[in-house]
């Protein structure tokens, strides 16, 4: 039975039934599985049961999210923390295989933690071009007595050549004006003004404070532990790739890249082992048929956490 809810909490929920049905969306690959089987479709096996499967140069980008170095219980599965060394060994055991996946102008996001970020970049820089390394605020969880409370999670941006998707105008952010200039005329200097306040749309940097965690009120909520938010996969997505492009999630988890993938008309394939979490995804793909909305990103653009999106078009038309 599925347990009661109140009526505000939107985390993403599966009976039995549902359990059984989406179950059977799910594929398992084999040697003789193709490219056109796998489109769009959850892999419900381990990552390292299937390396070998996997078709040649077909991803045009990939997101990356493993396991954290951290002793953790994902459901069913667990992962023990290990040595530094030991951990960046475990990442190279797949990202080296992951590389004949790629096209030769496929773009690469690895997340990790700033203790994981130690291995991430000596491995990755083996095998791809290292561009940068973005670092986005995590504002959930506790604090810490004796620590500073870990409040930022690193995403390792690489390229598997020097020809590759870099969409900057598709992720621009719509940031509050703090001193609002204006040019001898009187007309405001590169920004607009509309109810909510005075807006300038920015290029995107590398460090990003606009991303809210998912949590219980949150549509896009599930049980999984590491959930990464929409808006923050949209921005690599519409970076990174194209419409029809492939986007490749190794770690799918409760299904985040391959949700935006197909909320941005983008082509999709995950990994997951665990089978619940498999079917949490299936049941976002399905509603993501619905609704392709993604929070905090309205019009073309991104807005910054907590302001209320208003057309940019609209704002243009008022100067």
């Amino acid at each position: 039975m599925v347990k009661q809810k109140s009526p505000r909490n939107k985390t993403i929920s599966l009976s039995s039934k549902e359990i059984s049905d989406y179950s059977k969306r799910l594929i398992k690959l084999n040697d003789k599985t193709s490219l056109t089987e796998i489109i769009n479709k959850t892999i419900n096996q381990s990552l390292f049961d299937v390396l070998d499967l996997l078709p040649k140069k077909f991803v045009d980008l990939i997101i990356i999210d493993p396991p954290y170095n951290l002793t953790k219980t994902f459901n069913k599965t667990s992962f023990k923390e290990k040595s530094i060394h030991e951990y960046a060994e475990w990442i190279e055991s797949f990202v080296s295989k992951l590389k004949r996946i790629l096209k030769p102008n496929a773009s690469i996001y690895f997340c990790g933690d700033w203790h994981t970020s130690i291995s991430i970049p000596l491995i990755l820089e083996k095998y791809f071009i290292v561009r940068n390394r973005i670092t986005w605020e995590r504002e959930k969880g506790r604090g810490a007595q004796k620590n500073w409370k870990n409040n930022s999670e690193d995403i390792w941006f690489c390229t598997n050549s020097n020809k590759y998707t870099f969409n900057a105008d598709t992720v621009k952010l719509n940031r509050r004006v703090l001193a609002p200039y204006r040019d001898a005329n009187g007309k405001p200097k590169d920004w607009s003004s509309i109810k909510n306040g005075d807006y300038r749309l920015t290029f995107p940097s590398n460090i990003w404070n606009d991303i809210s965690v998912p949590f219980w009120s949150m549509s896009e909520n599930t049980p999984h532990p590491t959930q990464k938010p929409e808006k923050l996969i949209a921005k690599l997505i519409l970076a990174g790739s194209d419409k029809g492009d492939l986007v490749f999630d190794p770690f799918l988890g409760s299904g985040t890249s391959s949700v935006v993938a197909k909320k941005l008309d983008r082509k999709y394939v995950g990994i997951e082992l665990d089978r619940f979490y498999a079917c949490i995804a299936e049941k976002r793909l399905e509603e993501a048929e619905k609704n392709k909305s993604i929070q905090g990103y309205e019009f073309g653009a991104f807005w910054e956490r907590n302001t209320a999106p208003i057309s940019i078009k609209t704002q243009r038309k008022k100067h």
